[in-house]
């Protein structure tokens, strides 16, 4: 299988895709890289309808559209549109809101770009990702609003808050001069309901390869229960001060997270606060390779499920 090259420079993003054919016939080396595969009866061999922009199948004759079966199924925006936005949201270090992705793109209405980033978004999430591995530090923090009313992890219960739990690989590197160090690697960050053993447990299993030594503060939801199948390295921590310098690479983690949802997006809905979490944890993991980010983006977008209007903002 032969990727498609993508561009490692914006002057070669614009050269490259400067139009909306250009755009397309790097999708369709995205979605068909070993070639046309009709979606009906299975058939390896066709031809592509330039004027109509699809594939008919020539055992079938079934017609079958680039953006058929994906996020961008049913759009109505240019093709070149949904790359720049792509692009912008994939390589941008601070990310982008739907207001600055209106202006920079000439979008005509705020609504149609909020639409478009949540599409994008919900392509964020590979398919069978790995899980995390070897030592990882695990937390969980509380975003939104003060509390007038709650403390310490009580706080989950305001309806200010929500409470999400968080996991970092510690991955141990060796300097120039020899000095072993560390650096945080690959992260997870989900919504929790509750702080209790068995939605951390839940957290773990779906986000952490069992046998991994997961590193945790005192909180008596990190149990023999919740952590079956891990090393435990357990620490109780009395001061705040102390949490972060036992587990620095999560609190590190936290922290630019709710500077960069109230610095790019001033707060967000609790509502689609998952959503941009997968954003953040997408470009975190691809921190080092922001252009590739982009080219694993479109990727996983041709793969991805649509997603109606309707079904992101009903409850």
């Amino acid at each position: 299988m032969v990727k498609p090259k993508y561009p490692k420079t914006l002057l070669e993003f614009v050269a490259q895709f400067n139009s909306d054919e250009a755009c397309l016939e790097y999708l369709l080396e995205h979605r068909w890289p070993d070639g046309f595969a009709c979606p009906k009866c299975k058939n390896k061999s066709g031809w592509w309808l330039p004027k109509y922009k699809r594939h008919e199948c020539s055992k079938c004759h079934r017609q079958t559209s680039l953006l058929t079966g994906t996020i961008m199924h049913r759009s109505h925006l240019p093709i070149r549109l949904w790359f720049w936005s792509a692009y912008l949201i994939s390589t941008h270090t601070p990310g982008i809101s739907a207001l600055q992705l209106q202006r920079q793109l000439g979008i005509k209405n705020s609504e149609t770009a909020w639409f478009l980033l949540h599409r994008l978004r919900q392509g964020m999430v590979a398919p069978n990702r790995s899980l995390l591995s070897g030592i990882v530090e695990a937390d969980e923090t509380h975003i939104g609003g003060p509390s007038k009313t709650k403390k310490g992890r009580g706080v989950s219960q305001d309806e200010n808050k929500v409470l999400i739990a968080g996991a970092v690989e510690v991955v141990e590197y060796e300097t120039k001069s020899g000095e072993l160090r560390q650096r945080a690697g690959r992260l997870r960050l989900e919504i929790l309901k509750s702080a209790d053993e068995v939605n951390i447990k839940k957290f773990l299993n779906e986000n952490v390869e069992k046998k991994s030594v997961v590193k945790s503060d005192g909180w008596r939801g990190y149990s023999k229960y919740a952590l079956e199948g891990y090393k435990h390295n357990r620490t109780v921590q009395v001061l705040i001060e102390g949490e972060k310098k036992y587990a620095p690479h999560i609190h590190r983690a936290f922290g630019n997270l709710k500077t960069w949802l109230n610095g790019t997006h001033h707060g967000v809905n609790p509502k689609y606060l998952q959503s941009y979490l997968n954003e953040y944890v997408f470009r975190y993991n691809r921190r080092e390779h922001p252009m590739a980010a982009f080219s694993t983006l479109l990727g996983i977008v041709s793969q991805g499920k649509p997603l109606t209007l309707r079904n992101l903002v009903e409850p």
